[in-house]
This record gives structure tokens, C-alpha cells and sequence, in this order.
């Protein structure tokens, strides 16, 4: 690992804003009391205090029995449903992730996480390797990141040239056309948190002797650049949400609230069999937003 330490210096304009320089080393113990102060309202989050976990507990459970039902439908009608998890670096993909499949039989509910490509794939078609991905009859795939790779780390981080982000942008839309058009059922959510939640997080997840497996260099690499990926990100929601394939935005500092609503909007978009929506619930749409909605209000603030 090259890089132990980042600075956040947040210099960009956002949203008619200047964000002040907010010094950040992961290796110092504490996490400085300005970044904890504003962690957890920042971005915009609308909420102040953490959703109770009694409260996220109780409401998990149904979910997850009604997830039960949705893979028992997917199974018995042969369909196949893909969902999609985007988003910043420490945004909670990964748990979200895990209250999905935490009960589903991993036979029929399987989570892809690719590595970057090998040379032979380097070499192929770039939605190629992720196709070959794609759910048979009666299953459900999770992937942690995607294909839109292309349109957020690597534009930012240099890994992919301007005229092939740009190409890509084009061409996502009409790769999920086909599978929409081919009967596979697609979901794409995104999970955004804030500059000082991110900073949070990824200290947090630092300090932690069983989480540091999850940072990589181009992790240390989110502080310094969360401007340019939230242009990135902007840019990637504007092209690509379609009405075959659109993009749902979850704010996402508060992990309870994003799991249980992710869960629900899932459960809310599928029209499987015995369907209780009273064990749903209602999504709650001060942090769930559409793609437009969310840029609408000016994304991350």
C-alpha cells in the first residue's frame, strides 16, 4: 500500500460553493473534531441523528422475509434480475450488499466484485467481461462496482482516455437496452455520502485491523479528488439514467436508513409474487431521489 495519508483540500466550486481546506491524515488516532462535527449532516444529508438500531432491527427483518419471497419468484419464473451498487469509496455498497444475501441462497443470489482486468481483457470488448457476468434463468446478481467503472475511478484517477469515457457514456445506455430488451430485470442504485463522512469512514476503516483489507491506494486517492469525482459522478447520472435502466440516488450517511431503503426501493420496483407491501413500508424520499431529482438539487453541496 504506497499511501498512508491524504489530504482534503476541497477547492473546486460545487453547487455556486467553496469548500474550506479540511487537513486529513488517516494514520493520526483521532479523527479531527472538525470533520467529526460535520460527518454526519454533510453533503446535504437531511437528517441530524442516526437512525435507532432497535428501530432498523425490527424493520430489517420483514425485508429480508420478503427478499426470501423475491428469490423464491425469480427461481420459479425463470427470471433474471441484476442490481446494481455505485457510488463514493466507503459509501456502504459492501453492507448494503450483505443485508441483501445475508438469508438468499448464494446458489441463486451471487455477488460479482471484479479485480481490475487482466491483460487478455484489457484486449476485449470493455463490456465484454461483465456480460459473461450476467444472470442465467431463476438468478439474482449483485455487483459490487460495474462497468461504470469507466465513468468515475477511471476518468479520474487517468486510467481511461477523455474519448473513451465519453464513448462509454454513449454506449452504457444502449449495452442495457439489450439486456432490458433480452427480459433481464436491471436496478441501478448509487450511494453518495459527504466530503467529511467520507473522511470519517475511510479513518475509521483504517483503524480497523479487519476492515484495512478494504482500502487500496486508489482509495487514499478519494480525499484529494472528491471534486472530480463528483463531476465525474454528475456527469455519469446525467447520461445514463434512462427509462429502461435508471439510476437511484440514496444519501447515504447513515447507514441504517440507506440499507433498509435500498432493500425497499429493490422490493418496491420487482412485481414478484405475494407481495406484502405492508412489510415494506415507504421508502423514505428525503434520501432516496431519482437521478434527475438529485441533480436538480445540486448533488453533493
Amino acid at each position: 500500500m504506497a499511501k498512508k495519508t491524504s489530504e482534503g483540500k476541497g477547492t473546486q466550486k460545487r453547487g455556486g460553493k467553496r469548500h474550506g481546506e479540511l487537513s486529513f491524515d488517516i494514520e493520526a488516532e483521532a479523527l479531527p473534531k472538525e470533520i467529526d462535527d460535520k460527518a454526519f449532516a454533510s453533503g446535504g444529508y437531511p437528517y441530524h441523528r442516526k437512525y435507532k438500531r432497535k428501530l432498523y432491527e425490527k424493520e430489517l427483518e420483514p425485508l429480508q422475509i420478503e427478499l426470501q419471497k423475491l428469490l423464491g419468484w425469480v427461481r420459479e419464473k425463470g427470471e433474471r434480475l441484476v442490481i446494481v451498487f455505485e457510488g463514493r469509496d466507503g459509501a456502504g455498497k459492501g453492507g448494503a450488499i450483505t443485508r441483501f444475501t445475508q438469508h438468499l441462497n448464494p446458489r441463486q443470489a451471487r455477488v460479482v466484485a471484479l479485480s481490475k482486468p487482466s491483460d487478455t481483457e484489457k484486449g476485449q470488448w470493455y463490456f465484454q467481461r461483465y456480460a459473461a457476468q450476467m444472470p442465467a434463468a431463476g438468478e439474482i446478481v449483485f455487483f459490487d462496482r460495474s462497468w461504470y467503472n469507466r465513468a468515475g475511478v477511471e476518468p479520474v484517477m487517468g486510467f481511461s482516455t477523455d474519448a473513451q469515457s465519453e464513448s462509454f457514456l454513449r454506449e452504457a445506455p444502449v449495452f442495457e437496452g439489450m439486456l432490458a430488451r433480452d427480459g433481464i430485470r436491471l436496478v441501478k442504485l448509487f450511494l453518495t455520502i459527504g466530503r467529511e463522512m467520507q473522511m470519517s469512514r475511510l479513518h475509521a476503516r483504517w483503524h480497523d485491523p479487519l476492515k484495512r483489507w478494504k482500502l487500496s491506494s486508489i482509495d487514499f486517492e478519494a480525499i484529494p479528488r472528491f471534486d472530480d469525482y463528483s463531476d465525474a459522478f454528475d456527469r455519469l447520472l446525467d447520461k445514463t439514467s434512462t427509462d429502461q435502466a435508471p439510476w437511484t440516488v440514496l444519501r447515504a450517511n447513515d447507514k441504517f436508513r440507506t440499507r433498509l431503503n435500498a432493500i425497499r426501493h429493490v422490493l418496491h420496483a420487482v412485481p414478484y409474487k405475494g407481495k406484502d407491501e405492508g412489510a415494506i413500508g415507504e421508502i423514505d424520499h428525503r434520501v432516496v431521489l431519482t437521478a434527475e431529482e438529485y441533480l436538480r438539487n445540486g448533488g453533493e453541496s
